[in-house]
């Protein structure tokens, strides 16, 4: 298994390239701001073949380079049908105030958009991903898992130490501890967790020292960060 990685543009927004092994057929996961010239480095340097863009949710941070990635490549992009909406209209992720500082930019679908549903099994590149839906941070949040190696792309569902925020547009705190519940407190201590941001982490290590899953109901999420 073949996992590289770089944090992408302003928001450090974690991208990801995901291959069974060097020189052979790949996903990129949420290709960022100024991510292409990222991606194509590590597609040079691991001599890979991407077919697919897997985007964990919506917001500009995650979505931002996903048609020039795609369009250069002949690629599709995979995402939840309820934030599809997002690939085209940004701003409407974001609170007012975020929504006037990005509506200024630009983006579009890419040609070729697959829809996710929960429980689906990808079969792409040589991988078998499965989806789980874990709405909170955004309406279609996903998390990607590789079950034979113990391995969760979390999107801002999960990072180290926190969880992602629930006070922009389709964000809801009791939706995003249901999906901590029912998606990651029922993995394996040993599945490896590698966030939208930040560093990977274990949902064993989680389990005990994060405190949104160890007591799964504090009061309030958190309402800074991305």
């Amino acid at each position: 298994m073949l996992i590289a990685g770089f944090p992408a543009g302003a928001f450090q927004t974690n991208c990801y390239v995901v291959a069974p092994a060097a020189g052979a057929e790949c996903v990129i996961v949420d290709p960022g701001q100024d991510a292409a010239a990222g991606v194509d480095e590590l597609l040079r340097e691991h001599r890979l073949k991407p077919v697919a863009v897997l985007l964990t949710h919506g917001h500009l941070d995650h979505v931002w380079s996903v048609a020039p990635v795609c369009g250069a490549r002949g690629i599709p992009a995979w995402i939840h049908p309820e934030d599809r909406h997002l690939l085209s209209d940004p701003a409407k992720g974001w609170s007012d105030t975020s929504a006037e500082i990005f509506g200024g930019i630009t983006l579009s679908e890419p040609d070729d958009v697959e829809e996710l549903s929960d429980g689906a099994v990808l079969s792409l590149a040589g991988l078998e991903l499965v989806v789980d839906h874990t709405p909170g941070h955004t309406r279609g949040s996903v998390s990607f898992r590789l079950p034979g190696d113990e391995i969760m792309f979390s999107g801002d569902l999960l990072f180290a130490g926190s969880i992602g925020r629930t006070d922009l547009p389709g964000g809801d705190y009791p939706t995003i501890l249901r999906s901590l519940a029912d998606k990651c407190l029922s993995l394996p201590d040993a599945t490896v967790v590698l966030p939208g941001h930040g560093p990977k982490t274990t949902i064993g290590h989680e389990r005990l020292a994060n405190p949104y899953l160890r007591d799964i109901a504090p009061p309030a999420g958190p309402t800074r960060g991305i």
